[in-house]
């Protein structure tokens, strides 16, 4: 059995409403007063409590080997105090169970907006070049206890991703 693994390098994008668009919406400042429209954050969180909460999290590099997904609600996540991050995601493709290696993509989210993914979207992240950064979080309080699945790239392929 061959266990030796190798390091998938993913190239990083900057994030724009555009390319980001199969896996949710990117979220930009609007004026006050603005009538609620498609550019706004589209929110699932029918199927339980919304939590909305701040998390710290600390430098973990930019590879990864896990990615994981909830389809039963969306989410959205966005940094406090300007700091950009990076995050790696693949289509939702709900009838299957596992996601396309060939369709991760990465992108660099500015500090001056947040992302609300799709049901469903893969991520792995968030991931950061700074010592820490705080993210604001939206999703069901229950959501990595009953709706949390993980794919493992290292376990079932012997490769792990490092966003460059």
């Amino acid at each position: 059995m061959n266990t030796s693994q190798t390091v998938e390098q993913l190239q990083v994008k900057w994030i724009t409403p555009e390319n980001f668009q199969l896996y949710g919406q990117v979220i930009f400042p609007s004026d006050d007063g603005k009538a609620f429209d498609l550019e706004d954050a589209q929110l699932n969180l029918k199927n339980g409590t919304p939590r909305f909460y701040i998390m710290r999290l600390q430098k973990r590099g930019r590879k990864f080997h896990k990615i994981t997904r909830h389809v039963q609600c969306t989410q959205c996540l966005g940094s406090l105090e300007g700091k950009d991050w990076l995050i790696a995601v693949c289509p939702p493709h709900n009838d299957l169970h596992e996601p396309v290696l060939a369709e991760i993509a990465a992108f660099r989210i500015p500090g001056n907006c947040f992302i609300k993914l799709n049901e469903g979207t893969w991520h792995a992240g968030p991931y950061f070049d700074h010592e820490f950064v705080d993210f604001y979080n939206l999703e069901l309080v229950d959501t990595n206890v009953v709706d949390h699945f993980t794919y493992d790239f290292l376990k079932n392929h012997q490769i792990e991703i490092e966003m460059v």
